[in-house]
């Protein structure tokens, strides 16, 4: 019983870490995973260092996306898509949408 008491104080340090660190990771990558996966042709996307364009193509051999950009045609791993930034900017431009439209009904 004493040599379990020992340890405890390491099992509940590792619950802790297990709980508020690890799984909630897992969890991200798990979404950051299923974000890279669900891409279309078509998607407005912004890489994590801040490049915004568009999904033009895809290169499977490569693992790597073909953005259209203003600069022309770029090519990115999957893995530098930030979801985060991508999911800010398309919740803008549905929010810039929507006052647009809002406007619009008001003037008829």
């Amino acid at each position: 019983m004493e040599s379990i008491q020992q340890f405890l104080p390491f099992i509940l340090i590792f619950v802790v870490l297990y709980f508020f660190m690890i799984r909630p990771q897992m969890k991200k990558q798990k979404k950051e995973k299923q974000f890279a996966s669900d891409l279309k042709r078509g998607d407005k996307v912004v890489t994590k260092s801040g490049l915004h364009g568009k999904v033009s193509d895809f290169s499977e051999k490569l693992n790597a996306v073909i953005l259209e950009t203003g600069a022309g045609k770029m090519t990115f791993d999957r893995s530098s898509l930030s979801m985060e930034l991508t999911e800010n900017l398309n919740k803008q431009n549905e929010e810039k949408t929507e006052t647009k439209s809002n406007k619009e009904e008001k003037k008829s």
